[in-house]
């Protein structure tokens, strides 16, 4: 029987769950998703292959679960640049802003790499969900501006943040692409209201 690695056996099922998707997102993060094997992923652990199967039914599993963290993690960290903003028009240029820091960085190319890997159909819903929880400060700011028609709105800001995203990767300077894209997305926004 293989040794518990943590106080209990709950504790010790979430550290082996942490260890995989640690080892995925190094691979996917090296090489992209598509080396997210369930072989790839146990020999990176250090675990059997059947381990994965423990708390994976394929790699496309791990792979949702990745595409939920990471979503996640980004929801945590807009909420976070605009937490002590009232002003809507300043959550969204504090929303755009750090955004474009999460391009700049280089984690949206986790995401990227992750969307080319077919999901389990049952995991759509859960991801769906995510990412309304990510876009739910903006629309929320949006509404608040009285702007008429928040699609078109929305289509807009990030037809601009696409492409200063676009601009960054290119190796533009991301803080002076950040200050442009904020300027002219909340003009645009204004000029719509």
């Amino acid at each position: 029987m293989p040794k518990i690695q943590a106080p209990t056996l709950i504790a010790h099922r979430e550290l082996r769950r942490q260890q995989l998707m640690a080892a995925a997102m190094e691979l996917a993060m090296a090489q992209g998703a598509a080396a997210i094997t369930v072989a790839a992923v146990a020999a990176k652990a250090g675990l059997a292959r059947s381990s994965v199967y423990e708390y994976f039914e394929s790699s496309a599993d791990l792979v949702a679960d990745l595409v939920i963290e990471e979503l996640d993690y980004y929801t945590d960290r807009l909420a976070l640049a605009i937490k002590d903003s009232t002003d809507p028009f300043e959550q969204i240029e504090l929303w755009i802003a750090e955004g474009l820091r999460y391009v700049a960085d280089g984690r949206h190319m986790l995401v990227k790499s992750l969307n080319t890997i077919q999901t389990p159909t049952y995991r759509k819903d859960e991801i769906s969900l995510g990412h309304r929880k990510l876009m739910a400060p903006l629309r929320k700011a949006l509404e608040a501006t009285l702007v008429p028609d928040l699609k078109v709105a929305a289509a807009f800001l990030q037809s601009v943040t696409d492409a200063a995203s676009v601009r960054i990767d290119a190796g533009n300077d991301a803080e002076l692409e950040i200050q442009s894209a904020t300027k002219f997305a909340l003009a645009g926004l204004r000029a719509l209201i």
